[in-house]
């Protein structure tokens, strides 16, 4: 199962056989139900994820509030770049990564993880192409962060989960919604009403719908 997956989902690194072959030797893969967290923050890498089916979040938290903003998504055929960094650092993680939807997840231990990255290029052009894409997704959210009013950001947000889980039919709870951008649920519901009054989305119990225009 895991060469079907590497093949599948992470080609790059599939490509060389000798890589791939120790991969398979030292992997395992699990299945992690939605909400469970694969990364505290504070805490230190144990394995590298890969993710072949399912979806996961990273977020930053802030102690001062509890407030917890979300950084980026690991979809399959992609890791948590920060878990590599913090691993090559020797240093806690700054994040937290959770299970948004059931996942399957080919695990690599962190050692392991070391020894590879030392032995094959195709691994650390693996992590450099991915640490490309997560940075261009962070400029993005620090963008929307400083320069975008309240109710632009929570449009944008919307959109990405919408693309991202590939439905215009976003079901969520205004709660969940105010966790991912570390908001209050009060001021979550008054942004949401606001957008549905300006045409954007549609409102139902449990649901977003968003609109064409």
């Amino acid at each position: 199962m895991i060469e079907e997956a590497l093949e599948t989902y992470f080609p790059k690194l599939a490509k060389m056989p000798e890589l791939k072959e120790e991969l398979i030797a030292i992997s395992s893969v699990n299945t992690f139900e939605s909400g469970t967290v694969i990364l505290k923050q504070g805490g230190y890498v144990k394995v590298i994820p890969l993710l072949i089916s399912g979806l996961a979040k990273v977020f930053k938290e802030e102690p001062e509030n509890g407030n917890e903003v979300l950084l980026y998504y690991i979809k399959p055929g992609e890791s948590c770049i920060m878990s590599m960094t913090t691993l090559l650092h020797n240093t806690a993680s700054k994040v937290k990564a959770i299970i948004e939807e059931k996942s399957e997840v080919v695990l690599i231990p962190a050692d392991k993880a070391l020894q590879i990255a030392k032995k094959y290029p195709h691994w650390n052009e693996f992590i450099y192409d991915l640490f490309n894409m997560k940075f261009d997704e962070l400029l993005s959210v620090i963008e929307i962060l400083t320069f975008s009013k309240k109710d632009i950001r929570l449009l944008e947000y919307l959109k990405k989960e919408a693309k991202i889980k590939h439905t215009i039919t976003l079901y969520t709870t205004h709660q969940h919604i105010a966790y991912d951008l570390g908001s209050s649920r009060e001021v979550i519901s008054r942004l949401l009403k606001k957008l549905e009054v300006d045409g954007f989305i549609k409102l139902a119990q449990g649901s977003v719908t968003l609109l064409s225009n």
